[in-house]
């Protein structure tokens, strides 16, 4: 029988728009600061997370998302800025107001874990109903017992924490953070201690608890397939700033800028020429490609003219590797597979391609070009970007 937890009042609707749903946090104007640093950690950072929505913090070390995690946790004091859970401020510099961590009512799961190896598991869980005095000790071994279960955790009241492996370790901890019913959900790269294999496991198993649960969650984590395959949305991170906010489809397709282009997945530069351009985006012509073009968009709104020379980004995915046997497809490029690499599931080549230079790729494993022979690459008819040859200087976002 599916068991939920109880309290938080009814978890918005699947189909309600993430825009129309109340907004559980609300971060303004939130700079932090650490004592002798030469720059902000976080500058002026404004964010909204949604009823319901997992947000993911995007970016690599030193960006400032642990800081804004920690911020929003009251683990660390803002230099300013507000943030607010629905209606209410649990920190507004203006008036001093910066509550304690206690006083916040969220669940954390710390990349550590923190699991008391001196406690079994159903102490573990119980620890925060427990320090908060506020559930009736009747009621603790049944909230233990539904958040457990929740987590695939039942029967394992008993058991010693350090015979947990890291999966279960990983589980109770999760148990234990949404056991009081709290109003947010933080996660501080909570896969990183995890091998591969359960990496993927827990982040689909996480993201149906979080379906059941309908709470908010702030997610942090330096790992693009991570964010991706979590978040409802994703805020990419630089320096303290971020880049560009938005869903990862969004991210992932329309960058705003070369950072968020390179930093969420993979991407693939070719020198190229504009050809037309209309409303819907621009018509490019790659250098070196057979008779065709190929359709792009302009997100950065570098507004390149007809004969202006651009760089066109191609995602791996979005370019076919074939042996050059025959006439060449239309739009191809010629190259030279310098090496082929059969890894499993596909592909992985260098090619050396005419007036381009050389790249890494990977490619289908059943149609498979061989080292040393002629490759076609065959990019899709359009889904591509276009980018200044030369690239930005600037580290803060277009408004």
């Amino acid at each position: 029988m599916a068991t939920t937890v109880t309290g938080r009042g009814a978890a918005p609707a699947a189909n309600t728009p993430i825009s129309e749903r109340p907004v559980a946090v609300h971060i303004e104007g939130l700079w932090k600061t650490y004592r002798n640093a030469a720059e902000p950690a976080v500058k002026d950072l404004a964010l909204d997370i949604h009823d319901g929505e997992i947000v993911t913090l995007l970016g690599p070390s030193g960006c400032g998302k642990t800081t804004t995690l920690r911020l929003v946790a009251g683990l660390e004091t803002a230099d300013a800025g507000t943030i607010r859970f629905g209606d209410r401020a649990v920190v507004d510099m203006t008036r001093g107001l910066s509550l304690p961590p206690d006083k916040r009512h969220v669940g954390m799961v710390f990349q550590s874990y923190a699991i008391w190896p001196h406690m079994t598991v159903e102490e573990n869980v119980a620890f925060p109903l427990k320090a908060q005095k506020k559930t009736p000790a009747k009621d603790v071994k049944a909230k233990v017992d539904r958040a457990l279960e929740l987590v695939g955790m039942a029967g394992f009241q008993k058991r010693p924490a350090p015979l947990l492996s890291g999966g279960q370790q990983q589980r109770v901890a999760l148990a234990r953070a949404v056991v009081a019913e709290p109003h947010l959900l933080l996660l501080d790269e909570p896969f990183s201690n995890l091998d591969a294999k359960l990496r993927e496991q827990m982040r689909v198993e996480v993201k149906l608890l979080q379906k059941r649960l309908g709470i908010a969650v702030l997610f942090v984590t330096h790992d693009q397939t991570e964010a991706l395959g979590l978040s409802d949305r994703i805020a990419v991170m630089k320096l303290g700033v971020i880049q560009q906010f938005g869903s990862p489809r969004r991210l992932y397709e329309e960058p705003a800028n070369e950072f968020v282009r390179d930093f969420v997945g993979k991407t693939l530069l070719f020198k190229g020429a504009v050809v037309g351009r209309d409303a819907d985006g621009v018509t490019v012509r790659v250098d070196g490609a057979r008779e065709g073009t190929i359709r792009a968009l302009d997100p950065s709104g570098c507004g390149a003219k007809t004969g202006d020379k651009v760089n066109v980004a191609i995602r791996p995915e979005d370019l076919e590797v074939l042996p050059a046997i025959g006439d060449a497809p239309g739009g191809a490029l010629s190259g030279l597979a310098e090496a082929s690499l059969f890894v499993g599931e596909r592909v992985e080549y260098q090619v050396r391609v005419e007036g381009q230079g050389t790249i890494l790729i990977y490619g289908d494993r059943h149609d498979r070009a061989r080292a040393g022979a002629p490759a076609w690459l065959v990019p899709r008819a359009e889904g591509h970007t276009i980018w200044p040859l030369a690239p930005s200087m600037e580290q803060e976002p277009k408004a």
